[in-house]
């Protein structure tokens, strides 16, 4: 039995209690999410004896435009009394909007303000709302220095004022943002059995031990989720510290003047350097000139958000000169497709993961297996090691 389904069973009943709200945007992600539901529903109630089927779980919706931009949400059909599960990608900048016979990409301010279109038109007639956003609006902007906004915890503020009851999100920032709203539930998962899944399925020639792999933060505020990675795998870490200009302020943050290396030697050993944001990905790319100048042999960057704010040349020029191996991230938010093209970018699907946690939280099901995959990323190490590497891909399939 696969691991997570020995967690939890559908019972084949309630089909009509849960709801899940695609938004533009995220519709590709809801489509393949709402697959595995309804395939898992289905086979359970078929187990049981049941003959009701369900077709799809996804609620019809849209929020057109008026010529002047103005928009207003609308859903298709009725939610009362079902518990409702929003998804939305703030970070889908290829959706577009007409005003004044313009077209307008969407910012993660519209992505947010159709959210909030499409909780009104709930109209409070819902059991429960539940807004899956896996990449937080405003979550680079979660702490305060002198004169600014707070926008992620105003964010959350509101979303709470709105009825909504929980939040779901994927490696956020900073989640100590959490504290703006202790009465809401906050769940922030991490991609990282999918990340490490997927590496090992690309990259079957990897060698995790000790000896021959290690693990690199790119800066102090990373640590955490690669103090994750080297406990789980028993690899030495080290940690790069930016030194900033803070004296100046360039596209809204602090310019780095040096990294500065602190750790075991590198020599020879296969890097993982995990973060949160590939923006521009400047960090990304000295850290690996840093790295190779040490003498380590494979690099592979990993983030949860691939976003590559000022485009794919720069990355293109760097792996064409050998400083790194892959990039490593999820469908979590809006990729390019030329990225997707790219023969160093491998994409982890998370659309199987979301649905076990939408099933085991619609359910009333803990998750706490799900926050924490110690024990399923050791399976995977254990099936990787002892598997033929013509096999890999299938035998650590789920």
């Amino acid at each position: 039995m696969p691991f997570f389904e020995s967690i939890f069973r559908f019972d084949g009943e309630g089909a009509n209690n849960m709801g899940i709200i695609a938004l533009e945007g995220a519709r590709e992600l809801g489509r393949e999410v709402d697959k595995y539901l309804v395939n898992w529903y289905n086979t359970e109630a078929e187990k049981n004896g049941k003959k009701c089927r369900v077709e799809t779980f996804l609620i019809s919706n849209s929020c057109p435009r008026f010529t002047t931009g103005d928009g207003k949400g609308l859903i298709a059909e009725s939610v009362r009394g079902k518990d409702i599960y929003i998804v939305s990608d703030v970070g889908n900048y290829s959706v577009t909007y007409n005003m004044f016979g313009t077209p307008h990409r969407m910012s993660p301010d519209d992505h947010y303000a159709d959210l909030k279109r499409i909780i009104s038109a709930i109209g409070g007639k819902a059991a429960s709302i539940t807004v899956v956003m896996p990449m937080l609006y405003g979550g680079r902007q979660h702490r305060r220095n002198s004169r600014e906004s707070l926008d992620c915890s105003q964010m959350l503020r509101e979303l709470e004022t709105m009825g909504v009851q929980d939040i779901i999100t994927f490696d956020a920032h900073d989640p100590r943002v959490q504290n703006a709203v202790p009465l809401m539930g906050f769940d922030n998962f991490f991609p990282t059995y999918q990340i490490l899944k997927a590496l090992l399925q690309h990259y079957s020639e990897v060698n995790m031990s000790k000896e021959q792999f290690m693990i690199v933060s790119p800066d102090e505020g990373a640590m955490s989720r690669n103090i994750y990675y080297a406990s789980v795998l028993g690899t030495d870490l080290g940690m790069f510290y930016k030194r900033r200009d803070y004296a100046n302020v360039v596209n809204g943050r602090n310019p780095i003047v040096a990294h500065e290396y602190i750790g075991n030697d590198v020599k020879g050993k296969d890097i993982f350097v995990a973060d949160d944001i590939i923006a521009t990905g400047d960090s990304m790319l000295k850290l690996c000139i840093e790295l190779k100048e040490r003498g380590a042999g494979k690099i592979f960057l990993s983030a949860t958000y691939a976003l590559f704010t000022e485009g794919l040349q720069k990355f293109e020029d760097a792996y064409n000169k050998g400083l790194f191996t892959a990039v490593l991230s999820t469908n979590l938010t809006y990729c390019m497709p030329e990225l997707l093209e790219k023969p160093w970018f491998v994409q982890a699907d998370m659309s199987k993961f979301l649905a076990y946690i939408i099933a085991a939280c619609n359910q009333k099901k803990s998750i706490t297996v799900l926050l924490d995959p110690h024990d399923k990323i050791h399976e995977l190490i254990e099936k990787f090691n002892s598997a033929k590497p013509m096999q890999l891909a299938l035998d650590i399939e789920e």
